[in-house]
């Protein structure tokens, strides 16, 4: 029942994510429009709501992952359970078997998995806390300047706007690009230490 109540809460998630989707793109058609009339005020407007849309979108995304992954290992759990007592039940019919076994390995399998286990925990809310602190709520500026004309070039229309000096794509490339490296290089660490 909880298993069903998480993958039918992952699909919500990913439903809402879908939908904020849509309403980025209603917003961008919007944006548009009010440039074509030569209303920046509202063409400025729907270009923040499609930002924030679009920032929504992916955190939705993001929280149907999360959730996916808790029912995954509880689909896990639920399986090493049905497993688990299965095994129970072949070593009490084969006492002769569970003789011969070697105690000391699979006691040491165990300890690996659960070592494992708690790794995973680790990385899990690593990635957690670093995905909370890198989400902002807010509709950063260049973001929006860069969407108005990003709109105004697919209409065809000339915005008359200054954008600041220095904003290039290349830069935010190469930004993105040091923290993916940056982040890469902290998952190469945290699987060194396992």
């Amino acid at each position: 029942e909880h298993l069903f109540n998480l993958k039918f809460a992952a699909k919500e998630l990913n439903r809402n994510s879908k939908k904020c989707d849509k309403e980025e793109k209603a917003e961008k058609a919007k944006i548009k429009k009010a440039i074509q009339k030569g209303n920046m005020e509202v063409a400025r407007i729907h270009a923040e709501n499609a930002i924030r849309q679009k920032n929504q979108a992916i955190n939705f995304l993001r929280m149907s992952a999360r959730v996916d992954a808790v029912a995954a290992r509880v689909q896990t759990a639920v399986t090493m359970g049905k497993v688990t007592k299965s095994m129970a039940g072949v070593v009490k019919s084969m006492d002769a078997t569970l003789k011969s076994m070697n105690l000391e390995k699979i006691s040491a399998l165990m300890d690996k998995f659960e070592h494992q286990f708690e790794t995973l925990d680790v990385q899990t809310q690593q990635m957690e806390d670093t995905m909370s602190n890198t989400t902002t709520l807010t509709t950063p500026q260049n973001q929006v300047d860069m969407l108005l004309q990003e709109m105004a070039d697919e209409a065809g229309l000339d915005l008359n706007m200054e954008l600041p000096q220095g904003q290039t794509g290349s830069v935010g490339t190469s930004v993105a690009s040091a923290e993916q490296d940056e982040l890469s290089q902290r998952l190469a660490r945290l699987r060194d230490q396992v």
